[in-house]
């Protein structure tokens, strides 16, 4: 099966058809998140689990006061069932190429964050990485600037299914910021919605979900 962006994807948005709360038994956090921004809307795949994912990001771009670029602005979790979700994404940078567990699914993460600096510009999330119920380990293509914080807890039960994500936005002549947080939920049985998805060619999706 051909996992490359450029083939047709199904893209489930609540932003379509309104929020539906898959019921999940844990959340993952890590506490190296930033306090700017605002959180999107929850998100879940339609059944299954996520085993794949891709980050929208921005590469660095100096070393200039409004320079630097803002890393990271957008997550996408590939599922189990064929669709992709992603919570609040940002305007800049572009997608990576998707990354899969060779076998499982995502089961824990950890942010690479780089902590506010006087008179530069400033980021928060620079990249993330996730671990496979398989043992392996998928890296971002995010910046190496920065140094990971600590591992989130791993699924107690059952694997990731849904994703939150806090962004920051434009702040005119002052730093742009980007992601500052997320955080991801774990689910035990698959669940299917009685809803629409959306079917998007070559797997193009709106920017913002808000």
């Amino acid at each position: 099966m051909d996992y490359s962006i450029s083939t047709t994807v199904l893209i489930l948005s609540s932003c379509l058809w309104g929020v539906v709360a898959r019921e999940y038994n844990s959340v993952l956090t890590v506490p190296n998140g930033g306090s700017w921004g605002t959180w999107g809307r929850k998100q879940f795949c339609r059944s299954g689990y996520a085993h794949g994912f891709t980050v929208k990001v921005e590469k660095y771009q100096g070393d200039g006061p409004k320079d630097g670029g803002t890393y990271v602005n957008g997550i996408r979790l590939y599922c189990t069932d064929g669709t992709v979700i992603y919570s609040r994404t940002g305007p800049w940078g572009t997608w990576s190429k998707p990354q899969f567990c060779p076998s499982g699914n995502l089961i824990s993460y950890v942010m690479e964050v780089e902590l506010p600096q006087r008179d530069k510009n400033n980021v928060a999330v620079t990249n993330i990485q996730f671990t496979c119920s398989d043992g392996n380990r998928l890296v971002g293509s995010g910046t190496n600037k920065s140094y990971p914080g600590p591992w989130s807890h791993h699924c107690t039960s059952g694997y990731i299914c849904g994703l939150q994500t806090k962004l920051g936005g434009w702040q005119g002549e002052d730093d742009d910021i980007a992601f500052n947080d997320m955080k991801f939920f774990c689910c035990t049985e698959p669940e299917v919605f009685p809803s629409p998805t959306v079917q998007y060619p070559h797997g193009l999706v709106r920017h913002d979900c808000e």
